[in-house]
């Protein structure tokens, strides 16, 4: 069982104030994502132009191994709350997938919880940790870049994550009250099948292939 994450819930119209706060953090995770996904074609750049530039030149990117570390809170974290909204994170889900209606919601928020308190104590700490690199001036040992942006980027990606949480807590919680409510703000438990299928409608394979089947229709027409 997985979960499904092929479906784009900014495009899902309705769930009240709920499914509109939604969209509106799903927005935001969206865009963080992008960044991430930016970060990570920037880095490859920078690997290319710094290995060609040693081989060739011998001139590589002075503090090449900071800007890696660094750029590696930007890789990780700026991501965390669009795979939660996806369900994309590795979890374990051998009882919890023949799970249905209020106990479903029921091991879901009891996780839901448990990854709020453990996110709201790894906030704190990592904003206090981002501080005091901001005040004392924390550098990288080689090229002495500033260490403090790399280091808030973990609270700040934290607190979307946390706000999250907070959408899936909400969500989970009208399920418990009311089974027959619609699941909103979360992504969806569904089979290996189902999941591939929506992957694949995601990817436009099925526009693809029906495409592809009304031109042979047109052509056998003529």
């Amino acid at each position: 069982m997985a979960h499904a994450g092929a479906s784009d819930p900014t495009l899902d119209a309705g769930g009240g104030l709920l499914g509109a706060i939604d969209r509106l953090v799903h927005r935001i995770e969206k865009f963080t994502a992008l960044m991430s996904g930016f970060g990570i074609f920037a880095l490859m750049l920078i690997g290319v132009v710094h290995v060609l530039g040693r081989k060739f030149f011998n001139l590589p990117i002075f503090g090449y191994i900071d800007i890696v570390e660094i750029m590696m809170a930007f890789l990780v974290f700026l991501g965390i709350a669009y795979t939660e909204r996806l369900g994309g994170h590795i979890r374990m889900e051998l009882f919890v997938s023949y799970l249905k209606g209020r106990w479903l919601a029921s091991f879901e928020l009891a996780g839901v919880v448990l990854g709020l308190a453990l996110c709201g104590v790894l906030l704190v700490y990592s904003w206090d940790h981002a501080m005091r690199a901001l005040y004392l001036g924390d550098s990288s040992i080689d090229a002495q870049i500033p260490l403090w942006p790399s280091k808030i980027i973990v609270p700040v990606s934290l607190a979307l994550l946390l706000v999250r949480l907070l959408i899936s807590l909400w969500a989970y919680l009208r399920i418990l009250l009311d089974p027959g409510k619609r699941l909103i703000g979360v992504a969806h438990t569904v089979d290996a099948e189902e999941q591939a299928l929506r992957e694949a409608a995601a990817a436009g394979a099925f526009d693809d292939a029906a495409a592809r089947a009304g031109g042979s229709k047109q052509g056998a027409s003529r």
